[in-house]
């Protein structure tokens, strides 16, 4: 990572750009149904809006943060530090920026974190999420699945 990645809380000038870094993860599922691109992007609004109003109800005391890098907004991660443990509720890049190493090194430090407080990180992830090889790169592990996510669970190092 040459260019400084850094974070900083969302805003409600964020909207829009959340709701694109949204719909960036949904494009390739979306691309073979025959409606109009007027129709996705209702659609795509419709259910960011869905999502970010219930990660907002559901973790109030989350980190909601935007990911800069060189200063410009290049994705999402919301992260909820529980007294047992470290959720990643969302961790999202813009196609542009992704597998450039700099989730890999956002994880990566999310895991120190939770070795140094001896807590265990869990995601839940869609189960063809390409991503699901870098979490198990990272030493995460299935540890439930619902049908459409896998929760997946890297337990502290050191513990």
């Amino acid at each position: 990572m040459n260019n400084p990645i850094t974070l900083r809380p969302i805003g409600t000038d964020d909207q829009a750009f959340l709701s694109r870094v949204y719909a960036s993860t949904r494009e390739e599922e979306l691309a073979p149904l025959p409606w109009t691109e007027a129709q996705k992007e209702s659609f795509l609004r419709m259910q960011f809006t869905a999502q970010h109003n219930y990660y907002q109800e559901q973790f109030p005391d989350a980190a909601f943060d935007v990911i800069l890098r060189d200063g410009q907004p290049i994705g999402r991660l919301y992260v909820h530090r529980r007294p047992d443990e470290l959720s990643i509720v969302d961790i999202a890049l813009l196609p542009e920026h992704r597998r450039a190493g700099i989730g890999s090194g956002l994880l990566g430090k999310l895991l120190a974190e939770a070795d140094a407080a001896g807590k265990p990180v869990r995601i839940h992830v869609e189960q063809y999420n390409p991503a699901l090889h870098l979490y198990k790169r990272l030493g995460f592990e299935v540890v439930d699945n619902t049908g459409v996510y896998f929760l997946m669970e890297r337990v502290p190092r050191g513990a």
